[in-house]
């Protein structure tokens, strides 16, 4: 493992840690998109099915539950411990029009046509799009908290090193893995006016408000 991706994984880490304390916090999941937290978990449970016939590291499967075990806490709290709190009226991205997609090309762009290969290029290719749910509602809000902010700033950092790892690895392993990359350069695309707005609003201490 190189530097990229654990700082990656720390991010994402960090990220999902950043979610839950405001959650938890606040009481409340204002903000909050209910459906990308949904997507996410549906990444997480999809692409870790492994967890029940490979071992890797104890590191691997340690994060692996921890990222599925989180998605689904977080889930929780939305939809049941706090769901008095989450603003369905603006989150009303049509999650179908991701979905489908996402299992198309799953089935007709893999690396091999397996049960459990089909599972994670699925996993792949909804993650890049997961956020849009999150993104689209702020765009109907025209805010963010800064806590949220901070949440969507350390998960975009996450992908943006996850890049630079596959790069270091494609000069140093020869590895390159068309399907993960092309998806990662998608989703890191999607937070490009998030950083630019984070980096001028948020660092100077000023709230983010969308522009009209």
């Amino acid at each position: 493992m190189n530097l990229f991706r654990l700082v990656g994984d720390l991010s994402h880490l960090a990220a999902i840690i950043i979610l839950l304390l405001k959650i938890w916090k606040t009481r409340s999941c204002a903000g909050i998109s209910g459906k990308s937290q949904a997507l996410f978990a549906m990444v997480f449970c999809s692409r870790y099915l492994d967890l029940f016939f490979s071992f890797v590291s104890l590191y691997n499967t340690s994060m692996k539950i921890i990222y599925i075990c989180c998605s689904i806490g977080t889930c929780y709290l939305i939809f049941m411990k706090f769901k008095s709190t989450y603003d369905s009226n603006h989150d009303t991205f049509r999650v179908e029009f991701l979905l489908g997609p996402c299992v198309i090309l799953a089935l007709i762009l893999n690396h091999s046509f397996t049960f459990s290969e089909i599972l994670w290029t699925f996993s792949i290719y909804l993650e890049a799009g997961a956020i849009l749910p999150q993104l689209f509602m702020m765009s109907k809000t025209g805010e963010a908290e800064t806590i949220t902010s901070h949440y969507l700033f350390m998960l975009g950092a996450y992908r943006g090193l996850y890049i630079l790892n596959w790069i270091f690895r494609y000069y140093t392993e020869s590895f390159f893995d068309p399907i993960a990359v092309i998806a990662g350069i998608v989703q890191t695309v999607l937070y490009i006016d998030f950083f630019y707005l984070y980096i001028t609003k948020v660092l100077k201490g000023k709230s983010l408000v969308l522009p009209c």
